[in-house]
């Protein structure tokens, strides 16, 4: 009921005369209430699913029973869902999201492993109706990538990629072994919450280093003719963003500025809460090396999350985008839900 309210007083507000007179939070009304009708309906969507069934269920109908049965499991599945997102507490858990893998230790392995990561969340966007946009990507010099950068857009992307921060392991037969030894490969993941303009966080112009080259594709064939790529890097704090998706330099350095403003804001929020579990005596360093999951094909297949014990022997599906259940174990576990 009380989104409902909102929806109808941004409706009034969207519909006076003056409304259009300052284009800039005009445009952030309506992305507000664009927002909440989304929200509202899912909701009254979901509940006319639940009457419809109910009628359904009462008509007693034996012929009816398996369609029943599949809807029922369908609506407690999405249920569920929006229940568990009611508990996010973070001040920006419902933000769209910044995802960047970096392959670490294992050379060639290590590059391949985190390309099987970038497949793995692609898919796991995918199935969750996120839509996801490639900002950054350094190719492999035999395969896989060094990096890469993907926005996430959707509701609660940021809440839920907050479970992947850290290093990932995988632990294999090297398919790049000719004697096909067992390789343990490292790749972490860091994830940014990507935020309005209306959150505010100073950059000086004078703390940029902007540089432009060209941006090149997959064995370092040019994208581009023109110098369209853009890396800044943020001098005080030695933070560097490329960005080289876009066709135009102008695109380019307005995504990447948007990404320093993510992590800027990301690394107070994480100075803030180091100080908060110094008090607490629970200072835990997030150094590389930390690995919060491993992935186990050989000699045996697992994968097992190290902070909540949650594990299963179906890799595969994981590797296909089956996170939700390592997602919400995770969530659960901080939130002490």
């Amino acid at each position: 009921m009380e989104k409902e309210k909102q929806v109808t007083t941004l409706e009034k507000e969207a519909s006076a005369p003056n409304f259009w007179d300052d284009p800039e939070s005009a445009q952030k009304a309506m992305q507000q209430l664009s927002n909440l009708r989304d929200e509202v309906e899912h909701w009254n969507g979901l509940w006319q699913r639940v009457n419809d069934a109910l009628e359904l269920a009462d008509l007693g109908d034996d012929a009816l029973a398996d369609e029943l049965s599949v809807e029922t499991e369908a609506l407690e599945e999405a249920v569920g869902r929006l229940e568990f997102q009611l508990l996010f507490s973070g001040p920006y858990d419902r933000s769209d999201a910044i995802l960047a893998i970096h392959a670490g230790a294992g050379g060639t392995d290590a590059q391949d492993w985190a390309e099987m990561l970038q497949r793995m969340y692609l898919r796991w966007a995918e199935s969750s109706g996120y839509k996801t946009e490639m900002v950054d990507q350094l190719q492999g010099e035999e395969a896989g990538v060094k990096r890469v950068m993907i926005s996430v857009a959707g509701p609660h992307a940021y809440g839920y990629l907050t479970a992947e921060r850290g290093v990932h392991r995988l632990v294999r037969l090297s398919p790049f072994d000719a004697a096909s030894r067992r390789h343990t490969s490292f790749a972490l993941v860091e994830v940014w919450p990507d935020l309005e303009d209306d959150i505010s966080v100073n950059i000086d112009p004078n703390d940029l280093q902007i540089d432009t080259f060209r941006a090149a594709g997959a064995g370092g064939q040019h994208m581009q003719k023109n110098d369209t790529a853009v890396r800044i890097t943020h001098k005080p704090t030695d933070i560097v963003v490329s960005c080289q998706n876009e066709r135009s330099q102008a695109q380019n350095r307005e995504t990447a500025m948007r990404i320093l403003r993510a992590r800027l804001i990301q690394r107070e929020e994480e100075k803030r809460q180091a100080q908060i579990d110094q008090l607490k005596g629970e200072h835990v360093d997030a150094g590389w090396g930390n690995q919060i999951r491993s992935y186990v094909l050989h000699p045996y297949q697992m994968v097992k999350d190290h902070r909540t014990n949650h594990e299963t022997g179906n890799i595969q599906a994981v590797l296909d985008g089956q996170l939700d259940d390592f997602m919400e174990a995770y969530l659960r576990h901080t939130m002490g839900a």
